[in-house]
C-alpha cells in the first residue's frame, strides 16, 4: 500500500513509520506544519509543532529512507481547533482540542489530503488498533497497553477514516518497549520527552491564553441558592468539577470544599457546590459519529469521558439528532462540550458531544 505517515517528530510517530516501512509499504513521510509562528521553539516537554519538531521528523525520515514533506496545516489548525477551543469556552463549554485535531486535521484534512494524492492510507503514532472483523469491515479498538490507549481521541473517526487508517504500535505492550526500538533502530528522538499540555499553550497557562483571546468578562461566584461567594474576571477560567483557583471569598457555611457544578457565560455567573452534587446519572449528546454501525435502540456500552478516565457502563440509545446515554454508574465532573465515547469491550463504536447533564437519582 501507498502510505502516508504523519511524522510529529516524537518518537511514537517514529517508530510507527518505521513499522510501516519494515511491512513492506511504499511510506513517505509527512510533517503538519500547525503552529503559525514558524520560528517557535519547543519549551521543555511542553507543546509539539515546533521547529525542532520538524527537523526532528525530517531526521527520523532521512535515517528510514524515505521521502519526506512539511504540509502547511496552520491555517485549517487555527479555524477549526484553535478558533473552536477559544469559542467552546466563550459558550461555558469544556472542548478537548486533541479530540478536534485528530477529527479535523489528521484524519480529515491529512487523511482528504493523501487520498486524492493516490494514497491508501494515513498512518500514526496513535496507541490503538484497527481490527478486521469477521465482514471484513475495519474496527478501531483500544490498545494493547492500557496506560497508553488513545483510542478515546480517535473516537470521532467514522468507519471510512477507520478503514484508510494505519496504528502500527496498537499492540505495543508498554511505551517503554517502543523506546527501546527506537534505540536500537538508531532514530535520534528514541529518548526525546512526551509532549504536555495544549501544543498551542505551550506554557500550560489556559487562562492566561483564553483572557489574551477573550478579555476580561467579570463576573459573580453564586452558591447554589445565589448568594455571591466571590468574584471572577472571566467564566472562561472555569470548568464543572473545578475545585482550585475558584476565588471564594468566605467559606461554606459546612466547611467544606466547593466545586464548580454550572457556568452560565451570558449571566456571567460561575454556580458551586459541594462533591456530592457532581454526580450525573445520564447525559444528552450530539454530533454523533459512528465507526460501527448506529444503533437502532438501546445498547448496553461503556460510556467514557476523559481521554484516561473510567469507562462506565451505561445505555446508548439514538432519538432523532441526540444520543441519550443513562449511566449505570454516576460519573463527576461531566462538562458540557466534553466528547463522550462508546465502547463494546475493546472496540469503539462512536463518539458524541455532551450538550446536557442530569443528575444521579433524579
Amino acid at each position: 500500500m501507498r502510505v502516508l505517515a504523519a511524522m510529529s517528530g516524537g518518537v511514537d510517530s517514529a517508530v510507527a513509520a518505521a513499522r510501516a516501512v519494515d511491512a513492506g509499504h511504499d511510506v513517505v513521510g509527512v510533517h503538519m506544519a500547525l503552529n503559525r509562528a514558524p520560528g517557535a521553539l519547543r519549551t521543555g516537554s511542553r507543546g509539539c509543532c515546533t521547529i525542532e519538531d520538524a527537523l526532528d521528523a525530517r531526521r527520523a525520515a532521512d535515517l528510514l529512507g524515505i521521502p519526506f514533506y512539511v504540509w502547511d496545516l496552520s491555517e485549517s489548525f487555527v479555524e477549526e481547533v484553535v478558533e473552536d477551543f477559544v469559542a467552546e469556552y466563550a459558550a461555558g463549554r469544556t472542548p478537548n482540542p486533541c479530540v478536534r485535531c485528530n477529527e479535523r486535521i489528521k484524519f480529515a484534512a491529512l487523511l482528504d489530503k493523501g487520498v486524492a494524492l493516490g494514497f491508501d492510507a494515513v498512518c500514526t503514532g496513535h496507541y490503538a488498533r484497527v481490527v478486521r472483523g469477521a465482514d471484513g469491515s475495519a474496527q478501531l479498538h483500544r490498545a494493547a497497553d492500557a496506560a497508553k490507549d488513545q483510542s478515546y481521541v480517535l473516537a470521532v473517526l467514522d468507519a471510512d477514516q477507520v478503514a484508510h487508517a494505519m496504528f502500527p504500535l496498537g499492540d505495543a505492550p508498554t511505551k517503554e518497549r517502543v523506546r527501546a526500538e527506537a534505540e536500537r533502530r538508531g532514530l535520534p528522538v528514541a529518548r526525546k520527552p512526551d509532549s504536555h499540555d495544549i501544543c498551542f499553550i505551550p506554557d500550560g497557562d489556559t487562562r492566561g491564553f483564553l483572557a489574551d483571546k477573550l478579555g476580561e468578562e467579570p463576573g459573580e461566584v453564586l452558591d447554589e441558592d445565589g448568594a455571591v461567594l466571590g468574584t471572577h474576571t472571566g467564566t472562561y477560567g472555569f470548568t464543572v468539577g473545578q475545585r482550585k483557583g475558584l476565588g471564594l471569598t468566605r467559606p461554606a457555611p459546612d466547611g467544606r470544599p466547593r466545586y464548580v457544578l454550572s457556568i452560565e457565560p451570558v449571566r456571567r455567573t460561575v454556580t458551586v457546590g459541594p462533591a456530592e452534587r457532581l454526580a450525573v446519572g445520564e447525559l444528552r449528546a450530539v454530533a454523533a459519529v459512528w465507526s460501527a454501525p448506529e444503533p437502532a435502540g438501546p445498547v448496553e456500552v461503556h460510556a467514557q469521558v476523559r481521554a484516561h478516565g473510567e469507562a462506565v457502563p451505561a445505555v446508548a440509545e439514538v432519538t432523532g439528532d441526540q444520543v441519550r446515554v443513562a449511566l449505570r454508574t454516576p460519573l463527576t465532573g461531566v462538562a458540557p462540550g466534553q466528547t463522550v465515547a462508546f465502547y463494546a469491550g475493546t472496540r469503539v463504536l462512536g463518539s458524541a458531544t455532551i450538550a446536557g447533564t442530569a443528575p444521579a437519582g433524579a
